[in-house]
């Protein structure tokens, strides 16, 4: 038997443990890139009797990719800024 185990912080008000036998390491890492899961404080991979820390392995898979500032398009940026500011002006 294979699952996880998700540990999240949430500061003062304590942690939680997800632990569900039906997920897999693709929504573990799917669930973190999303965000559901944030503030982890550790991930445990639980193969039969043995227990490994993949917390790090999880969370660099989850990264989001970076994008180069030379690929973003500037133009889209301003007109949606002014399409936000037109918004705001008429409520």
């Amino acid at each position: 038997m294979q699952y996880f185990v998700v540990m999240i912080d949430y500061g003062r008000r304590g942690r939680e443990a997800i632990v569900d036998p039906e997920i897999t390491r693709r929504e573990v890492i799917s669930r973190v890139a999303s965000g559901e899961y944030s503030n982890v404080s550790f991930i445990h991979e639980i193969v039969d009797s043995s227990v490994e820390d993949v917390t790090e392995a999880i969370l660099t898979e989850a990264a989001l990719p970076q994008v180069p500032p030379d690929e973003v398009d500037l133009q889209a940026v301003r007109l949606d800024h002014a399409r936000d500011l037109c918004k705001h002006e008429r409520t």
